[in-house]
């Protein structure tokens, strides 16, 4: 009987491939919000609600407005009006420093914060309030700053996004982790803030590696992924997936997106 071929085998440069990559992805700057860097590397579905493009028309009709947990300013930096007062808050200082270069010019105050409450403005401050993809939102601080009739508009992740990735690394996730961040807990959470809520969307979204320098890059950049995540500490886990990207195509995950509008009763 002829011998089968060993996929556990390397192929030929296949571990200086991996050597290239690694590197290349371990020093490039993952300041800011922008994965540019990834075009070629990997793709995400965008979901349906075209969340900037929603945004800036609600900016162009707000009179003042504050965009929480602004990154590097990317994605307000792309609103065609910003309203006559708008402020942004950061709590990382290359993101704050990036955000400053972008917003300032456009008449974009952005203001140095710790993620946790409370905000550093008065009540009723904005009439939008704005914030993509937030690590925590805080319910009632949003309805101190909104005015009444102010709203709150937010692109956020859901649960058990990207998870295929998550638990290649860390193993089977417990379902209390697997759960976290459920459309319908932050509408309770809203509403017992005092809000309604008058839109809620959920999507879950086709996500592709094709390279090990693109997962490392994501790893690094997106660090709640997998806390502690370092080249040396996962490089076996890391190298394997290297090997089942050459011989298998690319790594498909599922991320997890939710579009949530709240209102604060006039």
């Amino acid at each position: 009987m002829p011998a089968t071929p060993d996929d556990t085998a390397p192929l030929p440069g296949e571990d200086d491939r991996f050597d290239a990559l690694v590197a290349e992805a371990g020093t490039v700057s993952v300041a800011g919000w922008d994965f540019s860097w990834l075009d070629g590397r990997a793709t995400e579905q965008r979901p349906s609600w075209g969340y900037a493009r929603a945004m800036g028309e609600r900016m162009g009709r707000a009179r003042a407005a504050l965009d929480i947990q602004t990154g590097g300013g990317e994605v307000l930096a792309s609103v065609p009006k910003l309203p006559p007062l708008t402020a942004a808050t950061e709590s990382w200082p290359p993101n704050i420093a990036r955000a400053t270069a972008l917003l300032h010019p456009l008449g974009a105050v952005v203001v140095a914060d710790e993620d946790e409450p409370p905000l550093p403005f008065g009540d009723a401050a904005f009439d939008l309030v704005v914030s993509r993809h937030p690590v925590t939102t805080w319910w009632d601080e949003i309805a101190r700053v909104l005015a009444p009739g102010g709203t709150y508009f937010s692109q956020q992740v859901g649960p058990a996004s990207v998870f295929e990735l998550v638990e290649y690394f860390l193993g089977p996730q417990p379902p209390e982790v697997r759960g976290a961040r459920d459309p319908e807990r932050a509408r309770a959470d809203a509403e017992a803030a005092g809000l309604e809520v008058v839109d809620l969307r959920a999507e879950r979204l086709r996500t592709e590696f094709f390279d090990i320098g693109a997962v490392v890059y994501f790893l690094r950049k997106v660090i709640w992924m997998v806390p502690g995540f370092t080249v040396e500490r996962y490089r076996p886990r890391l190298r394997a997936l290297h090997h089942r990207l050459e011989t298998g195509g690319p790594f498909v995950a599922h991320t997890s997106r939710f579009l949530i509008e709240a209102r604060k009763p006039a």
